[in-house]
């Protein structure tokens, strides 16, 4: 998301991008983390920014889009969300497994392995961000839990909302996007036509800038100095 951050940042827009529980450590750090700790690690910094700025915007990729779109349900007073690249479903192996975690012997296996590293075209971006090498699959099922809780909620948001997707997403499949759009009304949806799914860093990442850059311009404030954006 530093990418992204940064164009936002070049916009005048103050960007605050934060570390979910269990990322950026360990799988085992993974393992022991709910859906419930993600939301509240989102709320709380929303609240902090709430504190200094007039507005705030939450912008989320994958996992992050599925945490934008929860907020913005209970949160209307947000002044946009956008949700990159969100998944309510798994598409692939990821889907057949989580398929598999959630019948009887799922339980018996802690960690899958996680092949062909993170799910982005740009080979250079790739080699730079690189994902665990398993999954567990105990957090494996929060996230597949959490899926049914958002999409839930959808029908309640009520900030401006922005769907970007990629078209050959291999994580989350892009008719994820048209589901999303339709249920929380979307004022906007972007279909890549390139992409794969960590989109706000791979080949069209200048277009998402752009986008998210127009929409909160449009959407958001009349002075970009006004508005944070939390990622």
């Amino acid at each position: 998301m530093r990418y992204l951050g940064e164009q936002l940042a070049r916009a005048g827009v103050t960007a605050r991008g934060i570390l979910l529980p269990g990322h950026g450590t360990s799988a085992g750090d993974l393992e022991h983390t709910r859906w419930q700790d993600w939301v509240a690690a989102v709320e709380r910094e929303v609240d902090a920014m709430n504190q200094r700025y007039r507005r705030v915007a939450v912008v989320g990729q994958s996992l992050g889009g599925l945490l934008a779109l929860h907020l913005a349900a209970d949160r209307p007073q947000l002044a946009a969300v956008v949700s990159l690249a969100a998944p309510l479903r798994f598409a692939g192996l990821l889907g057949f497994a989580g398929r598999w975690i959630t019948g009887p012997l799922g339980h018996r296996i802690r960690m899958l392995p996680k092949l062909g590293g993170s799910d982005v075209r740009d080979k250079r971006v790739r080699a730079e961000n690189p994902s665990y090498d398993v999954v567990p699959t105990r957090a494996l099922g929060e996230l597949l839990a959490f899926m049914r809780v958002v999409e839930a909620v959808l029908p309640r948001i009520a900030p401006p909302l922005l769907v970007v997707h990629g078209r050959h997403d291999h994580t989350a499949p892009v008719a994820c996007a048209a589901q999303i759009a339709e249920l929380a009304r979307a004022r906007r949806v972007r279909i890549l036509p390139r992409s794969f799914h960590l989109i706000a860093a791979d080949v069209e990442r200048d277009i998402v800038a752009a986008e998210v850059i127009a929409f909160l311009g449009r959407h958001a404030a009349h002075n970009p100095g006004e508005l944070s954006c939390v990622m």
